[in-house]
C-alpha cells in the first residue's frame, strides 16, 4: 500500500514541478519579450539622433570657414540630443533593471543592454551642465584644429606639402621650418586639451569609472592594468627588432642628411612623419616604384581602383551615395574653406550610409590609405544587416576595424597584388631584405608608439591627472623613452606637441586601439597566407580571391554581436599574440645586425 502512495505522490509532485517550469518559462519569456521592446525602441531613437548628429559633424569636419559659427551650432545641438537621451536616468535605470537579471534573457540582448549603460557613462543626465560642457569644448577644439592656418615663411600651407616636404627634402634648414610650422597648432589647444580632459574625466565618473582612460579600455572587457601590461607585452616583444631598427635609422639618416656626428636620439625633424610614428621612406625598394607609376593616374582612380579589389573578392559595389556624398579629395586652392586633412570613414546612419573624408592624391600613401578607409566603409556595410542590431553595428572590438582596414592596404601594397595590376613590372628583381626593412620601418616602429608614446601619454593625462605645466615634458620623455627620438631644440609648455595628433583631441583615450589593430592584422594575414592562400606571408596577392574575401566578411559580418576573443580563436587558431608578426619580420635580425655592426647602439638592452 506504501508503495503506490510513494508514486501517488511522486507523480503529483512531478506534475507540480513540469507546471512551476512552464509558469517559469512563460515568465522568462515574458521578461525577454518586454526586454526586447525597450531595446527596439532605444534602438530605434539612437539611430535617428545619431543620424541627425553625424550630419552635423559631417558639415563641421568638411566645411570649416572662419568666422562662421553655423556648422558648430548644428553640432552642438544634435550632439546635445543624442547625449540626452543615451545619458537619460530612464534608460540608466531601465537598463540596469533588466541586467539585475540578465540570466533570464539571450546573451544577445545583454551585450545590447551593456551597450546601452556603456553610452550612458559618456553622457550621464546626473551631471547634464558638464556633459553640455564637454560637447562644446569638444567641437570647439576640432574647429580650432582644423581651421588652422599652417604657414611656412609666412605662406600658408596644408598639412599634405608639410608631409611631402617631410618625405622628401634633404634640406635641413627646409625640414625644420616644416617640422617647426606642423607643432604651431599644439599652442592653441592646451587649454582646450586641459579643459577637455577635466570634462571627459568627470562625465565618466559620474557612472562610476574612475577615469576617461579606464572608461574606454573596458569597451575591451579590460581593466588599465590589464590594458597597459598588455601594451607593455607587445612593447616589450618587439623591441630588439626596434632597436636594430633605430641604431640602423640613425646611421643612415646621418648619411642622408650629410651628419658626420650621429646622434644618440634622432632629431625629430630627420623623420619622415611629424610624430615619428613611420620611417618607411627611409628605403628606396628598387624594382618598385609605385609613385611613379600613380603619377599617371588621378586621385579618381586611387578610390575606385580600391573599390575593384573589394569587389574583385565578393564584396558588393559601394553604394551610389557613398561617391555623392563623400568628399575624397583636397579642398580647391581657391576654396572658401578648410576641411579636416584627416583620412576617416563615416557610418552615418548605422546603415548603407556610408561615407569617407579624405584628401586623395595619386601616390602610394593615398593609395594605400584609400584601401585601409574602405575596409572600414566595407566592415560598416557587411554588419549593417537585420541579424546585427544597431547598437551592437561596431566591430568586434575597436582594434578590429583598424586591423581590417589595415590588412586590406597592406595587402594591396605586396608584389605580387600590384604585379597583378601592373602597377609595377611583372617579375621585377626586387631586393626582398630592402622590401621587408620598408615594411618594417612602417609596422615595427609604429609600436613604441601607439602602445608606448601615445598609449602611456593619454593614461597619464587621463588616470593620473598629468599636471598641465607638464605636458610637453612629458610627451618628449616618452619619445625617447620608446621612440628614441628627440625635438630639434628644447620644447617649452607653451608648446603642447601631444596636441598636435588629432586622435588626442578627438578620438582620446583609445590609440592602442591601432597597436593592437597591427598585432591582429599579422595575425589575420598569417592565416590567409598559409591557409587560404597556401603563399608566402612576404608576398600574396587577396585580389580575385573569393575565398579570402569569405573569410574577412565572416569576420566582419556579426559586428560587435560576436565575442572578439572567441572569433579570433575560432578564426585563426590563436589568441592575439605577437607571434605572427615577429615571424614575418624574423628574417630582418640577421642582416640588421650585420648592417649594424661597429655601430653604437644608444637605446638599452632589455634586461
Amino acid at each position: 500500500m506504501k508503495k503506490y502512495v510513494f508514486l501517488f505522490a511522486s507523480a503529483v509532485f512531478m506534475y507540480s514541478c513540469g507546471e512551476n517550469k512552464s509558469t517559469d518559462a512563460n515568465a522568462n519569456k515574458a521578461f525577454q519579450d518586454s526586454a526586447q521592446s525597450y531595446l527596439d525602441s532605444y534602438n530605434k531613437k539612437y539611430q535617428e539622433l545619431s543620424t541627425i548628429s553625424n550630419e552635423a559633424d559631417w558639415l563641421s569636419n568638411t566645411r570649416i570657414i572662419e568666422g562662421d559659427s553655423s556648422n558648430t551650432i548644428a553640432t552642438n545641438k544634435a550632439q546635445e540630443e543624442s547625449a540626452k537621451f543615451t545619458g537619460s536616468t530612464e534608460n540608466i535605470e531601465q537598463a540596469k533593471k533588466f541586467l539585475a537579471q540578465k540570466d533570464k534573457l539571450p546573451e544577445l540582448q545583454v551585450k545590447q543592454l551593456n551597450a546601452i549603460l556603456y553610452n550612458a557613462a559618456n553622457n550621464p543626465a546626473t551631471i547634464p551642465d558638464v556633459v553640455k560642457a564637454r560637447i562644446k569644448a569638444e567641437t570647439k577644439q576640432n574647429q580650432d584644429l582644423f581651421g588652422f592656418d599652417f604657414r611656412i615663411d609666412g605662406k600658408s600651407v596644408s598639412t599634405n606639402d608639410i608631409d611631402g616636404i617631410l618625405a622628401d627634402e634633404t634640406n635641413m634648414s627646409k625640414r625644420l621650418k616644416a617640422w617647426e610650422a606642423s607643432k604651431e597648432v599644439g599652442k592653441g589647444l592646451k587649454n582646450g586639451l586641459v579643459n577637455l580632459r577635466d570634462l571627459r574625466n568627470k562625465t565618466v565618473q559620474g557612472l562610476g569609472y574612475k577615469d576617461f582612460f579606464e572608461y574606454q579600455v573596458s569597451d575591451y572587457g579590460m581593466t588599465t592594468q590589464e590594458m597597459t601590461d598588455m601594451l607593455q607585452k607587445f612593447n616589450k616583444e618587439l623591441y630588439p627588432l626596434y632597436r636594430e631598427l633605430h641604431t640602423y635609422a640613425r646611421y643612415e639618416f646621418a648619411k642622408k642628411y650629410g651628419v658626420k656626428e650621429v646622434p644618440d636620439l634622432i632629431p625629430a625633424q630627420w623623420l619622415p612623419n611629424r610624430w615619428g610614428q613611420d620611417w618607411a621612406s627611409l628605403v628606396d625598394v628598387k624594382g618598385i616604384n609605385l609613385d611613379s607609376a600613380l603619377k599617371t593616374k588621378d586621385a579618381e582612380w586611387i578610390v575606385k581602383q580600391g573599390e575593384r579589389f573589394y569587389v574583385s573578392i565578393g564584396m558588393p559595389e559601394l553604394p551610389k551615395t557613398f561617391w555623392e556624398k563623400s568628399d575624397l579629395y583636397p579642398a580647391p586652392k581657391d576654396a572658401k574653406y578648410k576641411k579636416n586633412n584627416h583620412a576617416s570613414a563615416w557610418h552615418m546612419n548605422y546603415d548603407q550610409d556610408v561615407r569617407s573624408l579624405m584628401s586623395v592624391e595619386p601616390n602610394s600613401e593615398w593609395y594605400e590609405t584609400s584601401h585601409h578607409e574602405l575596409g572600414h566603409i566595407y566592415y560598416y556595410l557587411c554588419y549593417s544587416n537585420p541579424e546585427v542590431p544597431i547598437l551592437l553595428r561596431q566591430g568586434a572590438n575597436r582594434a578590429y576595424h583598424e586591423a581590417l582596414g589595415s590588412l586590406m592596404g597592406m595587402a594591396a601594397m605586396q608584389k605580387p597584388f600590384m604585379e597583378n595590376l601592373n602597377l609595377i613590372p611583372k617579375g621585377a628583381k626586387t631586393d626582398e631584405m630592402q622590401t621587408l626593412l620598408k615594411e618594417a620601418l612602417n609596422y615595427v616602429v609604429f609600436i613604441p608608439f601607439s602602445t608606448g608614446t601615445m598609449s602611456m601619454f593619454e593614461h597619464d593625462l587621463y588616470a593620473e591627472n598629468l599636471p598641465a605645466d607638464q605636458f610637453n615634458k612629458r610627451w618628449w620623455e616618452l619619445a625617447a623613452q620608446y621612440q628614441g627620438i628627440a625635438p630639434p631644440t628644447t620644447r617649452g609648455e607653451e608648446y603642447c606637441d601631444a596636441a598636435t595628433k588629432t586622435h588626442i583631441n578627438n578620438d582620446p583615450g583609445q590609440y592602442y586601439d591601432y597597436a593592437l589593430s597591427y598585432i591582429l592584422l599579422f595575425q589575420v594575414h598569417d592565416h590567409i597566407s598559409k591557409n587560404i592562400l597556401h603563399q608566402d606571408p612576404h608576398a600574396t596577392n587577396y585580389y580575385g580571391n573569393k575565398e579570402v574575401g569569405k573569410f574577412i566578411a565572416d569576420i566582419m559580418t556579426p559586428g560587435a554581436s560576436a565575442d572578439w576573443r572567441k572569433m579570433l580563436k575560432e578564426k585563426t587558431g590563436s589568441d592575439l599574440s605577437a607571434k605572427a608578426m615577429l615571424d614575418y619580420f624574423a628574417p630582418l635580425m640577421d642582416y640588421l645586425k650585420k648592417e649594424n655592426q661597429g655601430r653604437k647602439y644608444t637605446m638599452p638592452e632589455l634586461k
